[in-house]
């Protein structure tokens, strides 16, 4: 896969995920404190893994992470557009196993839980695919550019 040589081309995708995951955690947040009821209820949102408060905390500053990596990109220079070939082949092998593992998640629950299928107590798993697309992007960009670049 082939992606654009330039930063700021890719930036376009990268807001658009994180306005994605942005979404979600809004939307979290509108059921959590104000009780909308337009909304899936507060146990759709989440795996129960992570208590809410906590889980909030790490949506911030993941949402604050990848927005400094969207900016980043959007001006074309910065510590996460530099070319790192160790760091940039973490992040990529990271976002492909968190990918993989987000597969596994999905088909496991729609093996316990057959009456939920396709899309039952999936706002989870989907917004977990959208960071791990976020991150497989970023961490494609670095190994196409590693290669022309290498430091």
């Amino acid at each position: 896969m082939a992606l654009p040589a330039s930063p700021a081309r890719l930036a376009p995708v990268l807001w658009l995920l994180l306005f994605a995951f942005l979404l979600r955690v809004a939307g979290q947040m509108l059921v959590a404190f104000w009780g909308v009821d337009w909304l899936p209820p507060m146990d759709a949102w989440m795996s129960g893994l992570l208590p809410y408060p906590y889980l909030l905390v790490s949506q911030f500053l993941i949402n604050g992470l990848f927005a400094k990596i969207a900016a980043d990109f959007t001006r074309g220079k910065g510590w996460f557009v530099e070319p790192r070939p160790i760091f940039g082949r973490g992040v990529l092998y990271f976002g492909r196993i968190y990918f993989a593992a987000m597969v596994v998640r999905y088909v496991v629950r729609m093996s316990l839980f057959p009456e939920e299928r396709w899309l039952g107590g999936t706002i989870p798993i989907f917004f977990h695919f959208v960071l791990a697309a976020f991150l497989i992007l970023f961490g494609l960009w670095h190994k196409q550019n590693l290669k022309e670049n290498p430091v």
